[in-house]
């Protein structure tokens, strides 16, 4: 378990009178084999936050206990045995350009105790383990961005860490080579039972591979929960900021400031934005409520996709018909925990 209490990190400012808190006051409590993401716009502290937890980053005050050992008490010996059991992996990949694939993930294992060929027979299992055993004698420039994410992460893992930190450690990649490393992530996760913190400003990141998240702004954590309640019912302004980068809901506010006709509306029609806020609407409700309240639907947008084995998004849509009926269908839909939003009548 990781356990960060009233964690801060203050740098002195560029004119050595301002000072910057790059992560202030923050209390996190990450569980044994969670995969937790840490998200936020660029500035909100999530780097500086994520080193703190191996303290590559010494907090300026606060504990840091992964566990059950306090990282800031230790000495510099301890310290740098309890780093072992903490791999970690960077948005550039940070390999050494001279050694082999081998050479590579072997670096970790000097002073270890291993001997040369048990060394080899890890190498050539973590290798395989990631997917990349034919590579072990190529040089990093020969392999492509995914391919030098797997040798890191092989890496990291040499010293069989109970935790992985994960630096923004897609950012460099493409989406198809995002999804393969984020499947690796998992895979690792369940069948090694790793606990990983993953540090991203996407957000399809987090719902691909997170159980649960904190969202940083300025140096705080300011909301944090599982990964489906934080977007389907976000508190804090900046997370509802976050989360309309990445819907297409978000753009009939765009449609309305630019008097689209597509949001050009007869007398009595209704433009509703429905949201799932909760995990169970199973029900076709939309086929359900054009029937049962004899209105019609006509559909602007629709943004649905599957977070932790539950639909999330919604639809945006013009509403025609009776104004008592589209009042009662509004209702049913209340009812059935989706939420309703009237934006334009």
């Amino acid at each position: 378990m990781i356990v960060l209490q009233h964690v801060s990190k203050v740098f002195a400012g560029s004119d050595k009178t301002k000072q910057v808190h790059a992560v202030d006051n923050v209390n996190l409590t990450i569980q044994d084999g969670d995969i937790f993401g840490i998200i936020g716009f660029s500035g909100a502290g999530k780097p500086t936050l994520v080193r703190c937890i191996n303290l590559l980053e010494r907090p300026t005050s606060g504990s840091v206990e992964v566990d059950g050992q306090e990282l800031t008490r230790m000495s510099a010996k301890e310290l740098r045995q309890a780093r072992k059991k903490i791999g970690m992996i960077f948005q550039h990949f940070n390999l050494m350009p001279s050694r082999t694939i081998f050479g590579n993930v072997a670096y970790p294992l000097r002073g270890s105790g291993l001997s040369k060929e048990e060394i080899r027979e890890k190498v050539h299992s973590l290798l395989e383990l990631v997917g990349i055993a034919d590579k072990e004698n190529a040089y990093p420039s020969q392999l492509s961005g995914g391919q030098k994410q797997r040798v890191a992460i092989a890496r990291a893992l040499a010293n069989d860490p109970k935790i992985l930190l994960c630096d923004e450690a897609t950012s460099a990649l493409d989406p198809q080579t995002t999804k393969a490393i984020l499947r690796l992530l998992h895979h690792l996760n369940q069948t090694l039972g790793i606990t990983i913190v993953v540090i991203t400003h996407e957000m399809a990141v987090v719902k691909e591979i997170c159980n649960r998240v904190a969202v940083m702004d300025h140096g705080k954590v300011v909301e944090e929960g599982t990964v489906f309640s934080v977007f389907a019912t976000p508190k804090e302004p900046i997370t509802r900021d976050f989360i309309k980068t990445t819907s297409n809901l978000q753009k009939i506010e765009e449609l309305i400031a630019d008097d689209s006709p597509v949001v050009a509306l007869k007398p009595g029609e209704r433009i509703v934005r429905l949201s799932y806020v909760e995990r169970n609407p199973s029900e076709p409700l939309i086929s359900l409520i054009t029937q049962k309240f004899g209105i019609t639907l006509n559909i602007i947008f629709a943004d649905v996709e599957i977070v932790q084995n539950a639909p999330i998004g919604g639809t945006v849509a013009i509403f025609s018909g009776d104004s008592g009926q589209i009042d009662a269908a509004l209702t049913y839909l209340k009812e059935k925990n989706v939420g309703v939003e009237v934006i334009r009548q």
